[in-house]
């Protein structure tokens, strides 16, 4: 990290995590959100948990149209991954 990169706290990146995982934050945001999920081990496995869930979510949508069996397919693949018990 730079010292033009600024430390961010537990807070913060909590509250930006989604943008972040979309990418819709500036360079500099990016940067000081991944700096801080590299160190904070707090962080990173909401970090982890949140970019399963979108990927997988995107996966099973594209596979399944019926709601109901896309729910299952996420907890399942949730479960899969240990996110979530059986």
């Amino acid at each position: 990290m730079t010292d033009m990169t600024p430390m961010l706290d537990c807070d913060a990146v909590m509250r930006q995590l989604w943008d972040y995982i979309d990418g819709e934050l500036t360079e500099e945001r990016m940067a000081a959100i991944r700096a801080h999920l590299v160190l904070c081990a707090r962080c990173q496995p909401q970090h982890e948990f949140e970019r399963t869930f979108l990927k997988t979510l995107a996966q099973v949508r594209s596979e399944h149209s019926n709601p109901g069996s896309v729910r299952e397919r996420v907890m399942a693949a949730l479960h899969n991954e240990g996110f979530v018990a059986a």
